[in-house]
């Protein structure tokens, strides 16, 4: 008999994306720097939602700089939140999704640091160069084709009928019962 094929509904990994980016911040600190002592960057959090052709991933994280002022005479750590948007395209796209209702997840190939940090021309900000970058899959329903070897289910189910037959024919006709015949 030739192989068949049939088409199955399985939940896998529908679309991939992964984007790096980069943002500069202003942070400003309570005095007017001097000198950028360090730069680093904590708290990282962000949600996604899932858009057709992309996910949206955002969140926030703290920036947290230490400086000198008072001419290199004083140090303090000026900590400012920050938001931002990224879209992540999805380079790896399933086309046989079933349904809308997918799952996204998100993992920080790169959790956000600071790049570098330096004073701003007026002299009173600090300009923070921030990196980042996700990877993104979306877990969705989906049609796979499979190929189905041998006799199939029916034929098996006949046989299998058929060997029952064969044991009840042999048994005697009064132990049988409704069920049975």
């Amino acid at each position: 008999m030739a192989d068949a094929y049939r088409e199955i509904i399985t939940r896998a990994i529908c679309g991939k994306g992964k984007k790096s980016g980069r943002s500069t911040h202003s942070v400003t600190p309570a005095h007017k720097p001097s000198n950028i002592l360090g730069c680093w960057v904590i708290n990282h959090r962000y949600k996604t939602h899932y858009q057709k052709d992309a996910v949206v991933v955002e969140g926030t994280y703290d920036i947290n700089t230490w400086y000198s002022y008072n001419n290199n005479t004083r140090t303090e750590v000026a900590v400012d939140t920050v938001s931002y948007r990224d879209k992540v395209r999805l380079t790896l796209r399933d086309k046989n999704l079933v349904s809308d209702k997918v799952e996204v997840t998100c993992r920080p190939l790169q959790e956000p640091n600071c790049l570098e940090a330096k004073i701003s021309s007026n002299g009173t900000k600090v300009e923070a160069e921030v990196e980042r970058e996700f990877l993104v899959e979306v877990i969705g329903d989906t049609k796979v084709k499979v190929q189905v070897e041998g006799e199939g289910l029916e034929e098996t189910e006949i046989e299998e009928e058929d060997d029952l037959d064969k044991e009840l024919s042999g048994l005697d006709s009064e132990l049988l019962t409704d069920e049975d015949e």
